[in-house]
C-alpha cells in the first residue's frame, strides 16, 4: 500500500489526466496507480494525499469519517472576533449549511513559500491570516465561508489532514514523499 504526501503548487489540477491550461499531478508525481484522496482547487495550494488503496482513499476523503482538514487562509480585511465567531458557527451557504469548525486569527506564517503568481495587493486594504479546521469538505467551502463573513480569500493553503501535516513533513511546492500509513493515526 502506497501513501504519498504532496505539496500541491498553485494552478495545478488534482488529476493525472491532461488539462488544457494547467499542469496536473503527472507533472510532479511519477508513481503508478496512485490517486488523490480528496481535492484542492487549482487556485489552492498545499497538502494532498495520494494512495493506491481505494479503502484508504475513501477513509481520508469521505466526510462520514470526519477527518479534520486544516487550512491557513490569507483574507482581505481584518479577521476580528466577530468574523471569527461567525466562521466557527454553522453558515448557511444556500446549497448547504456548514458544520461548526475551528477558526482563529494567526500571524503571517514565516515559513510560507512565496506564491506564484503573487496575490493581488491593495495598499489601502489590510489583509490578515486565519487558521480554519473543518470536518467536512465541500467544493470551495473555505472560500465561500470567508466571503460570507466579509473576508474574501486571497490565498488558501491546506496544511494538515488529520495528523499528517506540512509542519511535520516540510515540503516545498511540487515536492512529495512517501509516508507510512501509521502517520494518519
Amino acid at each position: 500500500m502506497t501513501l504519498i504526501l504532496f505539496n500541491k503548487p498553485n494552478q495545478v489540477m488534482c488529476q493525472f489526466s491532461s488539462h488544457p491550461s494547467c499542469e496536473n499531478l503527472a507533472h510532479y508525481v511519477n508513481v503508478p496507480n496512485v490517486y488523490p484522496a480528496g481535492r484542492l482547487d487549482a487556485d489552492s495550494e498545499g497538502l494532498l494525499l495520494l494512495t493506491d488503496d481505494g479503502r484508504l482513499q475513501h477513509n481520508i476523503s469521505h466526510p462520514d469519517h470526519k477527518q479534520s482538514k486544516t487550512y491557513i487562509v490569507q483574507v482581505e480585511g481584518e479577521a476580528d472576533a466577530g468574523a471569527l465567531a461567525k466562521l466557527r458557527a454553522p453558515i448557511n451557504l444556500r446549497d448547504f449549511v456548514t458544520l461548526p469548525c475551528d477558526a482563529k486569527h494567526i500571524q503571517s506564517p514565516e515559513w510560507l513559500w512565496p506564491r506564484n503568481p503573487p496575490i493581488r495587493e491593495r495598499t489601502n486594504v489590510p489583509t490578515s491570516w486565519i487558521a480554519i479546521t473543518l470536518f467536512e469538505g465541500k467544493n470551495r467551502q473555505v472560500r465561500r465561508m470567508t466571503a460570507a463573513v466579509g473576508l474574501p480569500t486571497l490565498r488558501l493553503i491546506r496544511i494538515a489532514i488529520g495528523a499528517v501535516s506540512l509542519e511535520t513533513h516540510p515540503l516545498l511546492p511540487g515536492e512529495w514523499c512517501a509516508i507510512s500509513i501509521d502517520a494518519l493515526k
